[in-house]
């Protein structure tokens, strides 16, 4: 079968439909209507010279003449020139409905650039269901649009600091011991008086269990002692660093864990894998075991920070977006997701208010002989 690379634009028709529009099927079009290419490069408002050297180039590139007749004759469509007009038009035919939907949610899309109430932020972060929740939430009050894009921790507060995005998702324990690897790992990423955090969510994480905790799991000491069928989050995500805090805690290494190296990329990819059988247990959200039907036993608290720049909290959209992390409703909202709540939530804090890993020396101050 030839394959034919052609590319098309939306635009509107003067009758108030749409369709999808090619430039060498506007000018087969345009050659047959008025029965020459210099007709047919008028009506098109292109140049003589572009209208003929296009139809030399789709000719040469499908291998067949696309125009017919003698010179000072009407230029008409050869036969595989009619075909390919026809093939095409009962290809629009048959697309019609999904073009009127596509380009009618265009539309919709491109208009709130244009609506000054209306603002979007972006935001990598670490995978967490209340900000998938908070994403619905902020829409529908705020007309506040979250374009947020799940990746592992580490990477999001690199996305942060190279541009890439406006605010950073990551978690900690609640109270990160001085020299633990979240220090190490995060500590060289963040500045103070440069990087704020704005309170989230205070989250419970721990393992996810078949219903009834078959193996009596209480601990990933349990876990380890049982060979238990362990699955993992990715490298560089919040929950693999915390899975390694805790392992550290309790005196194991990674080979511990039968499955160490098994890996997901989310919450709810890790409640699947125990769900379907394929493991026995994995560190995650209680909201995620809730989700799939799963048992969970509680094994740390951690709190859920939004980093952005210092100089980002003026924008409109970090504005909207405190006001709505602020609101009685969206912290209700929180709340009825399982092991979740609101800890100052929308409150922006310096990075020592909440990771007490920076200690800085008083300047001494000069002093003079008398």
């Amino acid at each position: 079968m030839q394959q034919i690379d052609l590319s098309y634009a939306i635009r509107p028709r003067r009758s108030g439909s749409r369709q999808i529009r090619n430039p060498l099927m506007q000018i087969l079009q345009a050659v047959r209507e008025h029965g020459s290419i210099s007709g047919a490069s008028r009506a098109l408002d292109l140049s003589y010279r572009h209208v003929w050297g296009e139809l030399k180039h789709w000719e040469q590139a499908l291998g067949h003449p696309l125009i017919q007749g003698e010179q000072g004759q009407r230029a008409q469509l050869s036969e595989f020139g009619d075909k390919l007009l026809w093939a095409e038009r009962q290809a629009q035919a048959r697309l019609a409905p999904q073009i009127e939907a596509l380009h009618a949610e265009l539309e919709r899309a491109f208009a709130l650039a244009f609506d000054d109430r209306t603002h979007v932020l972006s935001l990598q972060a670490s995978h967490d269901d209340a900000l998938a929740l908070l994403r619905t939430h902020a829409a529908g009050t705020a007309q506040l649009h979250l374009d947020i894009h799940f990746t592992g921790s580490v990477d999001a507060i690199r996305a942060l600091n190279q541009g890439r995005c406006v605010m950073a998702g990551f978690h900690t324990l609640e109270h990160p011991p001085r020299g633990s690897l979240a220090q190490r790992t995060y500590q060289p990423l963040l500045k103070p008086g440069q990087h704020k955090l704005i309170g989230f969510a205070r989250r419970t994480q721990g393992l996810l269990v078949a219903p009834g905790n078959p193996l009596n799991l209480r601990s990933l000491a349990d876990a380890a002692r049982l060979r238990a069928r362990y699955v993992n989050r990715a490298i560089g995500t919040g929950t693999r660093l915390l899975l390694d805090e805790l392992l550290a805690q309790a005196g194991l290494d990674a080979a511990a864990l039968a499955g160490y190296e098994r890996s997901e990329t989310s919450h709810a990819a890790v409640a699947h894998a125990v769900a379907s059988g394929q493991a026995d247990a994995g560190l995650g959200l209680e909201s995620a075991a809730h989700a799939e039907g799963l048992d969970f036993v509680p094994l740390v608290r951690e709190r859920y920070h939004l980093a952005c720049l210092k100089s980002a909290l003026d924008q409109p959209a970090m504005q909207a977006l405190v006001a709505v992390l602020r609101s009685p409703s969206w912290q209700h909202l929180l709340e009825t997701l399982p092991g979740y709540e609101a800890a100052a939530s929308g409150e922006v804090q310096s990075l020592r208010a909440l990771l007490p890993w920076w200690t800085f020396a008083r300047e001494k101050k000069a002093h003079h002989g008398p």
